[in-house]
């Protein structure tokens, strides 16, 4: 046999051969098909409606009739906590089929080597309930003074798990004893029903003014617009409803340049009359740790901060004594 004739017959065999492994691999992976009962596919993320997660729930399905029903409904787990994931993986489905009766070998997985499964759910941010609180104050403020608003706090996020419901969200101002705090509370409505509430603090500030000396006042000299101006200021607390520049007043002390000016600061530039002639009065005499009070009677009018004579009613001694705001006298010894 020539050499030319042997080379024909090991081409003609290798291409018998090759065709020969090539059926044989088909007719294998038409019968690897046939072979499994089970072909589940798996998604790389699954997000469910309930809490209860099913191997059906997180994965598509193919196969036999009874064994998709009966592999549907195998459970893989449970969600217990709002925002929990899950983690299946290939061992866990295949485990769980085992225990049910359907042998590993009867089942194909494709996919994704591992799910993560998480519940349907919406979430309000905590920032969300601040911004709509802070909204609201705007529009409905404790005082038309009102000029800041500063949160406390941001509260804690809400976790509505049905997120298919209707979601409504209703502030409103809360009674509180703090005028310089206010505080909103933020019902959260589903389908018309509350399930949730949170609230929000906010330390407010209001527009205030204040008088501020422009110059040194010494004590005794008028308060006018030559000495003060009225400035506008930032106040935790609201002006008062019946303040009025202290012009007309008089200074009580030096006040120095750039000083707010306070009511303790200035009085009318004649005081009125406390206590008159006559008029029974306290004698308080009060020391660290020592406090003697005694009754006398005025045997002169007097103003704040002026002295009169007083006459001891027990004693009938009669002493000179600083007329106090309260009407109370005070002995000078």
């Amino acid at each position: 046999m020539s050499s030319k004739t042997l080379g024909i017959i090991v081409i003609i065999c290798l291409l018998i051969s090759a065709q020969f492994w090539q059926a044989l691999a088909s007719g294998k992976a038409e019968s690897t098909e046939e072979d499994f009962a089970l072909q589940i596919y798996l998604p790389r993320e699954v997000t469910v409606e309930d809490d209860s997660i099913s191997l059906g729930q997180v994965s598509i399905i193919r196969g036999k009739g009874s064994l998709v029903t009966k592999a549907s409904g195998i459970a893989l787990g449970r969600i217990s906590v709002p925002g929990q994931e899950i983690i299946i993986d290939r061992p866990m489905v295949l485990s769980r089929l085992a225990c049910s009766g359907i042998p590993v070998s009867k089942v194909r997985l494709t996919g994704a080597e591992k799910t993560k499964v998480k519940r349907q759910q919406q979430i309000i941010r905590g920032s969300k309930f601040v911004e709509l609180a802070s909204s609201f104050l705007t529009k409905n403020p404790p005082a038309r003074s009102v000029c800041q608003l500063d949160s406390m706090r941001i509260p804690k996020d809400l976790v509505i798990l049905d997120a298919g419901k209707e979601i409504k969200l209703s502030p409103r101002l809360t009674k509180n004893g703090t005028r310089n705090h206010a505080k909103v509370r933020i019902g959260v409505l589903a389908d018309g029903k509350e399930i949730g509430v949170r609230e929000v603090t906010f330390r407010l500030k209001y527009d205030c003014r204040r008088a501020v000396s422009l110059v040194d006042i010494p004590a005794g000299v008028s308060i006018s617009p030559a000495n003060v101006k009225i400035e506008k200021t930032l106040s935790a607390y609201p002006e008062p409803a019946n303040w009025n520049p202290p012009y007309g007043l008089v200074a009580r002390r030096r006040i120095p340049a750039n000083t707010a000016i306070r009511s303790y600061m200035v009085g009318p530039a004649n005081p009125a009359v406390i206590v008159k002639r006559n008029q029974t009065v306290v004698i308080r005499i009060e020391r660290p740790g020592l406090l003697i009070t005694a009754i006398g009677k005025a045997m002169q009018n007097g103003r704040g901060g002026e002295y009169i004579k007083v006459q001891n009613v027990d004693s009938q001694r009669i002493i000179f004594a600083k007329v106090n705001e309260d009407g109370t006298v005070e002995p000078v010894f």
